[in-house]
Order: structure tokens, then C-alpha cells, then sequence
């Protein structure tokens, strides 16, 4: 089989793929509430004839395809299907329909990927050998991630597969470009949440009261020398408290102040030393100031490494789908995947494509922006390259 052949094939059923996505798109569900997604996507599957399980993990769906060709090979392919808690500012016909709810991280377009591939596979079945496992999966979004509910629920208990690769928009690259990076990829990620609590009383007399807002702020300056001085300086470290509420007034100085924050770094190692620091700075610096504080350190994904065999496999089959100038090697960052849990367990590989259009500005806002959208044409590459891979990986 040649790329071109799938490459057609993709072209034929982009306006069913575009026309899937905004269906999605007007109609998202925030993490642990697809029912209507998972229905949605299971009526399609159905309709292509493709046996599939529901409700795992959640609202996940597992289908297989068998190849017309005799083969042990099984290769899974993963999508995601929450959205987010934003009020989407576009105003395409596409809009979303639920106001505070929008698709601004891509999983509509990773849901209608995937439904593309099992289209492409479907298309094909006679011309590749061995199995591909569909994953479509709930709550990407929330801690403790769609993906590890639905492995602890038995998703591979009866087949591993070989390889499972997944894939996300990627505005930064422009239509018909994918990037990949080998080993450590993304972050681990935890979510702090951080009482001091202290003596609350009038703003004008502050020596009969514990301040718990100034301690508050030795303490946001303190947890930056974890990062900056604890650290080893090759590995990246980030940790940001993003909330604060002391709930006081101009002249009254509050008995506690929550925080809420991230922790965010590359090595397991490290992460759980850093966690003991992090305890110990808030704990020791209220203590030090006459307060008390309570820590919870929510433990959230692990860090995703992108296993180095199936990252070669991916790029010599991206590079024959696509051609070598369209593939390109990606930096690290900082942000986190639940995807991670599968790659603790199986040989695995997450990759992006890009979404952006080199002719216009409309599709140039970053994910998780309420302005967030692709060029669907995007589409082109997402579903006709996840079919490619999941025959040939």
C-alpha cells in the first residue's frame, strides 16, 4: 500500500470529517459527563460495522479491527473526548451550543481523527495485517485522567498491545506538519492546596493578630527556591501559585488564606523530593511566624516518556506519509497528559500535528484560549496519519 492511497481516501471523506468535528465542537461535555459524546461516537463506530465496548473507565469506548491479513501485530490508537470549562468567544455557526463549555483543547478534533482512522481502516481492512485497538477516553482534563481509569477498569486485560500511540492539535505548526520528541516529553504534574491559618483581627492594630496574608507571601517566595536553588539545574522544575483568597477588606486582616498552585517537573525521583520540600516549607515557615498551615499535594500524571522505539516507528512511517521537511523534532514543555499512564505500561508514543493556517490569522490562538479553533484541513493529516500508523506501526 502507498501513502497516496490513504492520502485519496482521506480527501473523499473530509467534508463527513469536518461536518463530525463541529458536530462535536457545538456539543462538548466537560471531563467524567461524555454521555452523549460517547453515544455519539459509538452510533458511529456501529454504522462502520466495528465492534466495540462502552462505559469503561467512564464514558470510554474500546473498538478493534481485525486486517484481512493473518497477523499477531495489535497497535492501539488513542483519542480524547472532554472539553473545558471556558466560555468560547468565537462566533463560527459551530459555536458551542453550552454556554461555559468549549472544546478549546482539541478533543473534538482528536475524536474525529480517530473515527476517521477507523473509517481509513475500515476502508483498507483487506490490505493490512494484524489488529488496531480504538481508544476513545473520557477526562483527559481532571485528575485522576480518563486514561488510568480505564486501564485500572481492564481496558488491555485481555490483548497489550505492541504500541499505542495518541496525538494532539498543535497550533505552533502549521496544517499538514507533525512534531515528536523522544524520551521525557511532558511534565508530571501535581495541584497544591496550601491553609494558613492565623489570628484574624483589625487591619490597624496587626500586632495582636497573626497575619496569615504576609506569612502567605513568605511562604509564594519560599517555594521558589525549590525550583531555583533545590533542582538540579539540567532539570526543568516549575511551580506556580495560581489562586490566593484572604477574604479580608481594607481594614480587616483575615484568620486564614488558601492557595492553590502546580508543581510540575521530568523526574519521578525528584518529584517526590520536591513534594517533601514543599510540605516542609509551608509547614516550617507558618510555624516560624506563630501559624499553622495544612498542605495537600494532590499527585496528578506522571511524567510522559515517549518510548524510543515506538518514537522511531512513528517517525519513519510520519516521514513516508508526509515527508521528512513535515517532520520535525519538538522541544519539551511543560504541561502534562494523562497519557503518560499508558506508556508506563506499553511501548507508546504521543505526537502532534499542527492546526494553524499559513494563510490566515483565525486559527493562530493557542489551546485552552476561548478563541481557540484549527484549520480543518488539519484534519487531513491527523486521521489520514493515525490510519497510516496504526497499519504499518
Amino acid at each position: 500500500m502507498h501513502p497516496e492511497d490513504i492520502q485519496r481516501a482521506c480527501a473523499e471523506i473530509l467534508p463527513q470529517l469536518i461536518e463530525m468535528r463541529r458536530h462535536l465542537h457545538a456539543n462538548p461535555e466537560l471531563s467524567f459527563q461524555e454521555k452523549e459524546t460517547s453515544a455519539f461516537v459509538s452510533e458511529k463506530l456501529r454504522a462502520l460495522g466495528i465492534e466495540h465496548k462502552t462505559n469503561i473507565g467512564g464514558y470510554g469506548i474500546h473498538a478493534t479491527i481485525t486486517g484481512g491479513i493473518p497477523g499477531d501485530r495489535r497497535v492501539a490508537l488513542r483519542a480524547d473526548m472532554d472539553a473545558l470549562p471556558i466560555h468560547e468567544k468565537n462566533t463560527c455557526s459551530y459555536r458551542s451550543k453550552k454556554d461555559g463549555i468549549m472544546h478549546a483543547c482539541g478533543h473534538d478534533v482528536h475524536t474525529t481523527s480517530l473515527l476517521g482512522a477507523a473509517m481509513l481502516l475500515k476502508t483498507f481492512q483487506d490490505r493490512w495485517s494484524g489488529h488496531v485497538d480504538l481508544i476513545f477516553q473520557p477526562a483527559e482534563e481532571v485528575i485522576p485522567g480518563g486514561a488510568k481509569l480505564m486501564l485500572d477498569d481492564g481496558l488491555f486485560a485481555e490483548n497489550a498491545p505492541h504500541f499505542v500511540f495518541g496525538q494532539h492539535v498543535y497550533p505552533e505548526l502549521p496544517a499538514g506538519m507533525v512534531g515528536v520528541r523522544s524520551g521525557a516529553y511532558m511534565a508530571s504534574t501535581d495541584e497544591l492546596y496550601i491553609t494558613v491559618n492565623g489570628r484574624g483581627g483589625h487591619g490597624a492594630q496587626p500586632n495582636v493578630t497573626i497575619d496569615p496574608v504576609v506569612i502567605s507571601a513568605h511562604i509564594i517566595l519560599a517555594l521558589q527556591h525549590i525550583p531555583s536553588r533545590c533542582a538540579h539545574p539540567s532539570m526543568p522544575t516549575v511551580l506556580s501559585i495560581g489562586k490566593v483568597i484572604a477574604e479580608g477588606a481594607t481594614n480587616v486582616i483575615p484568620s486564614s488564606v488558601r492557595m492553590e498552585g502546580t508543581f510540575r517537573t521530568f523526574d519521578e525521583s525528584w518529584r517526590t523530593r520536591a513534594h517533601e520540600l514543599i510540605r516542609d516549607t509551608v509547614i516550617g515557615i507558618a510555624q516560624s511566624m506563630r501559624a499553622e498551615a495544612e498542605i495537600e499535594i494532590r499527585r496528578g500524571y506522571p511524567v510522559l516518556n515517549n518510548d524510543e522505539d515506538a518514537t522511531a516507528r512513528f517517525t519513519q512511517r510520519a516521514v513516508e506519509y508526509l515527508g521528512a521537511d513535515h517532520v520535525v523534532e519538538l522541544d519539551q514543555r511543560a504541561t502534562a497528559e494523562d497519557f503518560a499512564y499508558y506508556g508506563q505500561k506499553f511501548p507508546a508514543c504521543f505526537y502532534r500535528f499542527g492546526t494553524s493556517s499559513p494563510d490566515s490569522e483565525n486559527f493562530r490562538f493557542n489551546i485552552h484560549h476561548p478563541q481557540f479553533d484549527i484549520d480543518e484541513n488539519s484534519l487531513l493529516t491527523s486521521a489520514g496519519l493515525m490510519a497510516w500508523i496504526g497499519m504499518h506501526a
